[in-house]
């Protein structure tokens, strides 16, 4: 029997692809022939539910499909949509001031482009603190120039934390497919895959377990279902998923699970993290005012992500002592 990863680059895409959309259309199918029988009211709820996140799950392997046959740039580019539709779901749902529009002007229109140029060129030691240090700065400059000291840090705080999670998470994404491995290459578009699916796998096994589990919530106030029990449960399957899936990855099988916990630990207490901005917002999902946002819910759907990809993404890059990536 050959071994997955005995097989050429080409080869390894088309078995996972294969697998992927194989898996999704069994469970479409599953699901279709459950919803032909009667249900209670309490399933047919859950059955709602089920039905909204293998859509959600067939569009993420959709726009995962996209992003590998347009290659890193178009990868770059469609993330960086992206950012932009999430941060502007978040900043809709923020009570901001007239004064705050520089502010927004600059995030929209020069940091998110400059940030995934960085990542297209990349430049990853300078796309690392571009953000986080140099419009760490800036931004309050820019909002303090326009003579308005009503709740300053408050709305200042907002719109970086908009832009810490909607740009600079979510940007390490399609920086993933850009890192060159020693001895091992266009390893980049798997790693993304496989982050996105131990994360996933974290969130899906985390909510099960609260269910069948007795609930003991860590915070009430912000969610009823997240216990540090249910939170472990999910994180180590998604370690055992990583574990299998270390094929398509250059990692070994016992690293291949060490980075999948990381991942996936990063990825569910963003997630948690999210629904306390979301209760303080007064929602309960980000696309509540879709009529405004333009994008129902996107920012629930890639949350977890904007935490898991850039704690996975330098992991693997200092393991791996990948280099200072300045330019090609």
């Amino acid at each position: 029997m050959i071994h997955p990863r005995n097989l050429d680059t080409g080869q390894q895409i088309g078995l996972l692809f294969i697998i992927l959309f194989g898996v999704l259309l069994v469970a479409t199918a599953a699901a279709f022939f459950v919803s032909l029988r009667e249900h209670t009211e309490q399933q047919e709820g859950r059955h709602r539910r089920f039905k909204r996140d293998l859509r959600a799950v067939w569009v993420s392997a959709t726009l995962f499909w996209l992003a590998w046959i347009s290659g890193p740039l178009g990868a770059t580019l469609l993330f960086g949509g992206f950012s932009f539709l999430a941060l502007r779901e978040y900043i809709t749902l923020m009570h901001t001031r007239r004064s705050d529009h520089r502010s927004l002007i600059l995030a929209f229109f020069f940091i998110l482009p400059v940030q995934y140029a960085l990542v297209g060129t990349r430049h990853f030691d300078l796309f690392s603190v571009f953000i986080p240090v140099y419009m760490f700065l800036l931004v309050p400059v820019v909002s303090a120039l326009s003579g308005d000291p009503e709740r300053f840090l408050e709305r200042n705080a907002k719109i970086q934390w908009g832009i810490m999670v909607c740009i600079f998470g979510l940007s390490h994404t399609p920086a993933l497919l850009l890192l060159d491995f020693p001895r091992i290459q266009g390893r980049g578009a798997f790693l993304v895959f496989f982050m996105v699916f131990v994360v996933a796998t974290a969130q899906i096994v985390q909510e099960a377990a609260s269910r069948r589990l007795r609930r003991r919530p860590v915070a009430r106030q912000i969610s009823r279902s997240f216990s540090y029990r249910a939170w472990m449960i999910g994180a180590f399957s998604a370690a055992f998923v990583g574990g299998l899936l270390y094929w398509i990855t250059p990692f070994k099988a016992g690293q291949a699970m060490v980075m999948a916990l990381i991942a996936s630990a990063a990825g569910t207490m963003g997630e948690f993290v999210m629904k306390a901005l979301k209760r303080d917002a007064g929602v309960r999902y980000w696309g509540n005012r879709s009529s405004v946002t333009g994008a129902v819910g996107l920012l629930d759907r890639i949350a977890p992500l904007c935490f898991a990809a850039p704690v996975f993404f330098h992991s693997v890059r200092w393991y791996f002592g990948l280099g200072t990536g300045n330019g090609p």
